[in-house]
């Protein structure tokens, strides 16, 4: 895979800049629930008055109470998790290295609104270093990246920015000129590192290392080379994760067994609460049989989403295999892109962030315009209209209006993902030749033709 279009320094100066000027309108948009006064623990009081209906809220700036984030506690290390799935001490519900980034970011902080600031800081570099790389990679598709209303709605709503930079260099060290083995170790390394920080890069290492067994399109196998990425992954999750297990099991495994009982619901944004639980609950329903069609529902879920994740993983890694028989090169990043999809449709949590997960693949692979803007469209029914849907609630108020966009919103979504699912799955690469802003170099061996390359 040798892969990259010659990007004029213009236009990757402009890529740049202008997610500079998006980083910013993304933190004064959060910053809006992040003002003075302050009550005795640093909370702005602002925030439980507006985050809903001025659709400023922000995880950085709800978790500075309720994780010792506030009490600059270094995570995992006492924290532990209760019965019924309440973290205590200081651990986070995420990884290691997110619960670290978030340390970090509280480390010179008295207040919640210094903790967004300082938390906007440590995570716009890492903004910047994917629209770096995106623009390097596919040229102007990056200003979809740099410009698109995702970043300004999400860049800080969460720690998103490092797990995708993540992912998006291991695209990058693929599409340089080291030795395939090399680079493949290297970036199945960065998957990993973006596993320990939001988990989904993990999936991609599988068709990462299957990539590599069909070794570039040489046209042998190459099974000794797929294990080194998949044991390079696996080495760098235990040797990330080992010193936080050593050193407080109870919290580091709390993070896991938080994310495992959390249940679909009305926070939850999936079609598992929107759509299935409607067949489990009725408005006439007694208050014990509500508790009782309650656990069912939520049992099933606990069921049936894993079991729909891996099965979308199966049969995207699937199409690989057939993609890669007639084009001679198994297409990683395509079949990535289906996982990511199959993974955001039957998962029970599709928080609003999560699409800057996706946008990259709108960058690198080429899908039809009119499905990505129709995505980013459906994304914003949710992205607003979830908090105006809560600040109605909240409210007492009739929320109906505010639900429909928040059901446009959702069924949207799940719609574009199925669509986009097998678009990926089929789709090249919006990019040809090495990343360079200058003349590509002479054809190599390993490499081969743009058709045939993802």
């Amino acid at each position: 895979m040798r892969s990259g279009v010659r990007t004029s320094p213009a236009t990757m100066i402009a890529v740049v800049t202008l997610c500079a000027f998006t980083l910013i309108l993304g933190y004064l948009n959060k910053a809006r629930c992040a003002v003075a006064p302050f009550d005795d623990d640093g909370r702005s009081t602002a925030f439980d008055a507006i985050k809903d209906s001025s659709v400023c809220y922000s995880d950085i700036q709800f978790l500075w109470l309720g994780r010792d984030i506030n009490n600059h506690v270094f995570p995992y290390l006492d924290g532990a998790i209760t019965s019924n799935g309440v973290l205590t001490g200081g651990t986070v519900e995420y990884p290691v290295l997110s619960g670290v980034l978030m340390w970090l970011g509280a480390i010179p902080s008295h207040t919640d609104a210094e903790f967004l600031l300082w938390s906007a800081l440590l995570l716009a570099p890492f903004g910047l270093l994917t629209a770096w790389m995106l623009g390097r990679l596919a040229g102007r598709a990056a200003f979809l990246w740099s410009a698109g209303p995702p970043l300004v709605m999400y860049a800080f709503h969460n720690w998103e920015l490092p797990v995708v930079a993540a992912a998006v260099g291991a695209v990058f060290v693929m599409a340089s000129r080291l030795p395939l083995r090399t680079r493949a170790v290297l970036a199945s390394v960065l998957l990993a590192i973006g596993f320990c920080l939001k988990l989904y890069p993990g999936a991609f290492v599988l068709p990462l290392a299957a990539y590599v067994v069909y070794e570039g399109g040489r046209g042998r196998w190459d099974f000794r080379g797929g294990l080194a990425v998949l044991g390079a992954a696996a080495a760098t999750v235990v040797a990330i994760n080992l010193p936080f297990a050593l050193g407080g099991y109870e919290g580091w495994r709390a993070s896991f067994v938080f994310q495992s009982l959390r249940q679909a619901d009305i926070t939850t944004n999936s079609i598992w609460y929107w759509g299935v639980r409607h067949f489990y609950i009725t408005d006439s329903m007694t208050a014990d049989d509500y508790e009782h069609a309650e656990a069912s529902f939520q049992n099933t879920v606990d069921i049936l989403s894993p079991l729909l994740v891996f099965a979308a993983f199966g049969l995207a890694l699937i199409l690989g295999l057939r993609r890669a028989r007639l084009d001679g090169m198994y297409p990683w990043i395509a079949v990535s892109g289906s996982m990511l999809c199959g993974f955001l449709l039957f998962h029970k949590v599709h928080s609003p962030q999560y699409t800057l997960w996706l946008v990259p693949f709108f960058v690198l692979l080429r899908v039809p315009w009119g499905v990505v803007v129709a995505y980013l469209v459906a994304d914003l029914s949710m992205g607003i209209g979830v908090f105006k849907y809560f600040a109605a609630l909240a409210a007492g108020s009739d929320a109906t209006t505010e639900q429909f966009f928040v059901e446009v919103g959702v069924w949207g979504r799940a719609c574009l993902l199925v669509v986009l699912f097998f678009l990926f799955a089929r789709a090249r690469l919006r990019f040809d030749g090495a990343p360079t802003t200058s003349p590509p170099p002479a054809p190599e061996i390993e490499s081969t033709p743009a058709s045939a390359t993802s």
